[in-house]
């Protein structure tokens, strides 16, 4: 019987590139809200995307590659009032961080997306990053990027 081989995204450091380094699980917060994915206006959701990068990229390791393989995106829209079909938050916001966090968007294959309003919810295990976004007190997106479950289950 062969090992079973990992999908676990992987990246590389600039600094050390023969060393294999687990990249993930990579979180964020950027204000919201949000823009829509069917926004009319083009430039709207351009720079959309651009302050989705720039929030990411203060968080990404100086130096770091992107991941490889297989990742999932979590993003969490803490509302005041919920303007925006949830359907339509993912696409800028892994367009964003293609060539950043993940080589190319086609790396991720699952994705959850949900809404939540900021003065009703309850949260277990809270990590420090969401805790920085739920200390400010307007709407904003929590955002994390993980290795992907298991291809061969659903």
């Amino acid at each position: 019987m062969q090992p079973q081989q990992s999908n676990a995204p992987i990246r590389f450091s600039q600094n050390k590139p023969l060393v294999l380094k687990l990249a993930l699980p990579f979180e964020f917060v950027i204000d919201g809200p949000p823009v829509s994915q069917q926004v009319r206006r083009r430039e709207k959701i351009r720079r959309w995307r651009d302050e989705v990068r720039k929030a990411a990229a203060q968080h990404w390791p100086a130096g770091e590659l992107p991941v490889v393989g297989a990742v999932m995106l979590t993003i969490t829209f803490f509302y005041s009032s919920a303007l925006i079909d949830v359907d339509n938050i993912p696409k800028p916001i892994s367009d964003a961080l293609k060539g950043l966090v993940y080589e190319d968007d086609k790396q991720v294959t699952d994705v959850l997306c949900r809404k939540r309003n900021r003065n009703v919810f309850r949260i277990k295990n809270i990590s420090t990053v969401l805790a920085e976004g739920l200390n400010r007190s307007n709407e904003f997106l929590y955002i994390v990027v993980n290795e992907a479950p298991d291809q061969e289950a659903i």
